[in-house]
């Protein structure tokens, strides 16, 4: 089971909660804009501490409010993939790629600097700085990095809303390859309803009672 996630948080008069478990693939959240899927990523990836549950991941716990248990984000092994590729904008695009990696535990990383070059196509990329990048050759980057930081799952949050057509088109092709080929279980937010058709393993709802539970095996 890749996901098991139980987590809420009160902020502004309203709470955002969600409960899921859920195995391997891409698992897309859908919802309303404000319903909180961005603020879910977060609590799982530990940049918002929940104010009850449980995160944990492939067996492992991160998060438990009730056992005190509150991994810092570089220790959860999550690669975590926004919107807008969020690079270093001093560093060049191999010191990008490589930031987690050195931070990583040794025996956590699992895939090295030409596998995620050849697999992403960025090797010409190495030593330019991300102002001269084009959107998608940033996100391929910004996802690299996020491979390279040995991590065990990803979260997407709208990684191709920023992106034109063509850019879109191959970087969906990327996200498959790394739902098929690597076989890294993915979170994923999005608003468009053919990126999530294409792309879904399964999806949760976020912001509806109704669904709050979701249990896929």
């Amino acid at each position: 089971m890749a996901f098991d996630i139980d987590v809420a948080l009160a902020r502004a008069g309203r709470t955002v909660g969600v409960r899921f478990v859920v195995g391997e693939g891409l698992t897309v959240l859908v919802g309303p804009s404000g319903a909180g899927k961005t603020s879910v990523l977060d609590m799982i990836a530990g940049l918002v501490r929940p104010d009850r549950g449980h995160v944990r991941i492939a067996g492992t716990t991160l998060f438990d409010a009730a056992a005190g248990i509150d991994l810092k984000p570089e220790a959860r092994r999550i690669g975590y993939v926004f919107q807008d590729a969020r690079l270093f904008p001093h560093l060049r695009v191999r010191a990008n790629l490589l930031y987690g990696h050195r931070l990583a535990l040794a025996e956590a990383r699992w895939i090295d600097l030409p596998t995620v070059t050849g697999f992403l196509g960025i090797g010409g990329l190495l030593d330019r700085f991300p102002r001269t990048l084009s959107g998608g050759e940033a996100q391929r980057v910004a996802i690299g990095r996020a491979l390279l930081s040995g991590a065990r799952c990803l979260l997407m949050d709208e990684p191709l809303a920023a992106l034109d057509a063509s850019r879109r088109a191959g970087i969906m092709t990327v996200i498959e390859r790394i739902r098929d080929e690597l076989r890294l279980p993915i979170l994923y937010v999005t608003h468009d309803a053919a990126e999530a058709d294409r792309l879904a393993t399964h999806r949760i709802a976020i912001g509806d009672d109704r669904h709050e539970t979701v249990v896929f095996t």
